[in-house]
């Protein structure tokens, strides 16, 4: 049994009015996925009319077996003493494996259809996660600083979007999913595909969340091309294709995230200084990675960059530079660490904050060591220690400070002269000495 293809005109000439039956199925549209024909008899005469539409692959189905198929448009005549005649267009070889022929020695078959598959792309299917999905943000990484490394903030996302399909194993889809049903609907297989697309999904947040690729969370709208080439080289859509579906495009139109991941999100901007936003800290981070010598070293300078414009000790990236002290457990960025006191109270000279650790807890800045304000008053004039204002005894000798002020004030006595020659006094304005007559001058 098989298919002969019609010669051009021959459905309006002569030859159609031999034709026993005519076969034929209308436009599918993208609801229905198959459609099972066939004649008031259940048997296709010999010399029937099949005609083939764009987007429709006809398959010849004889009591249990699949014995011709076609993907070409047109128009066939039914031919029940031949082999199988057109195995068309790209679906051939997967006919070809399937062939059986039966024979019956004279008697009748039992059913014979036609079964008219939907071979164009199915559109607007939607999807979305129902719950948030784990990724690997590197657009907000943070350093590690125990192994010298930069690790992704780990967030979870909802995504929503669609994608299309199509049957492009018509033998496949009839054994494992369709049968010999008159109809099937894209709705009765769009709830078991949508759970397996988001299964793909999920396999391919994980690659493009990789050291490889990097995608930033909120641009995975932007990289469809890059998700089909992922999802078609992995195999990620591996049960679909079991049931000769495969997706043709995938396109994430929004991408959310749940509660937590934004607080960390927020928090990681709002505590990062312009250097980090425009990206430039994250070199400085990655090339510190780089040099084993000096990795940890690296990212302790860049801890006191001013980095936080706002504070950067209940961040993330404050615990990341500050260090893992776990002991080789797995680091989290956000585990309460209580701070150990190594010397006297200082000032943070970002944010004013007094503290008695090497940096501040608020805003990672190395604290200074607070002095006592220099005393302020007048200098005793016996030792020279600081005199507080209004004291009236020095703290250090037990000097008077009312003598020594009237000591300060007293008028300074007259000089006295005296005589060069005898030592006599000299009176006041005298020139020649009254005891001996020297002159003095």
């Amino acid at each position: 049994m098989g298919l002969i293809k019609a010669a051009a005109g021959a459905i309006g000439g002569t030859l159609g009015d031999q034709w026993q039956d005519l076969i034929k199925c209308d436009d599918m549209g993208s609801d229905t996925l198959m459609v099972k024909t066939t004649t008031s008899s259940g048997q296709i005469s010999k010399g029937s009319n099949i005609i083939v539409a764009p987007g429709q692959i006809a398959v010849i189905y004889d009591s249990g077996a699949v014995v011709d198929a076609t993907a070409e448009e047109g128009t066939y005549t039914f031919d029940a003493s031949t082999s199988p005649s057109f195995f068309g267009g790209d679906f051939g070889a997967v006919f070809k494996e399937m062939w059986q022929r039966f024979t019956y020695n004279g008697t009748p078959a039992k059913e014979q259809a036609v079964f008219y598959f939907n071979k164009k792309e199915i559109t607007d299917n939607k999807f979305g996660t129902a719950t948030p999905i784990p990724f690997q943000d590197w657009s907000h990484a943070i350093p590690n600083q125990m192994t010298g490394s930069i690790n992704p903030l780990s967030v979870k996302v909802r995504c929503y979007g669609k994608y299309t399909f199509q049957i492009f194993e018509p033998a496949v889809f009839m054994r494992t999913f369709a049968g010999t049903a008159d109809v099937v609907k894209k709705d009765d297989l769009i709830e078991q595909m949508s759970s397996e697309v988001i299964a793909s999904f999920q396999n391919i947040l994980n690659e493009l969340g990789n050291s490889k690729h990097k995608v930033p969370v909120l641009e995975l709208p932007s990289n469809t091309d890059e998700i089909k080439t992922i999802m078609d080289e992995k195999v990620f859509d591996e049960p679909i294709r079991n049931r000769g579906v495969k997706l043709v495009g995938f396109a994430v139109e929004s991408v959310t995230l749940d509660d937590d991941s934004q607080k960390k999100i927020d928090e990681y901007e709002h505590n990062s200084n312009s250097m980090m936003q425009q990206g430039r800290v994250l070199n400085v981070m990655e090339t510190a990675a780089g040099n084993a010598n000096g990795a940890a070293n690296g990212f302790m300078g860049i801890g006191m960059m001013n980095m936080a414009s706002g504070g950067m000790g209940t961040g993330v990236m404050q615990n990341a530079f500050n260090g893992n002290q776990n002991n080789g457990q797995a680091y989290d960025p956000y585990a309460q660490k209580e701070e150990t006191p190594v010397g006297p109270a200082k000032k943070c000279p970002q944010c004013g904050k007094v503290v008695t650790t090497k940096f501040c807890p608020d805003c990672g800045v190395e604290a200074v060591e607070e002095k006592p304000a220099e005393p302020v008053g007048e200098k005793c004039s016996n030792c020279g220690a600081v005199v507080a204002e209004g004291a009236k005894f020095c703290t250090e000798c037990g000097t008077a400070v009312e003598a020594q002020k009237e000591e300060a004030t007293a008028p300074a006595e007259p000089e006295v002269k005296k005589c060069s020659n005898c030592g006599a006094e000299l009176p006041e304005g005298a020139k020649f000495c009254v005891e001996c007559g020297t002159a003095n001058a």
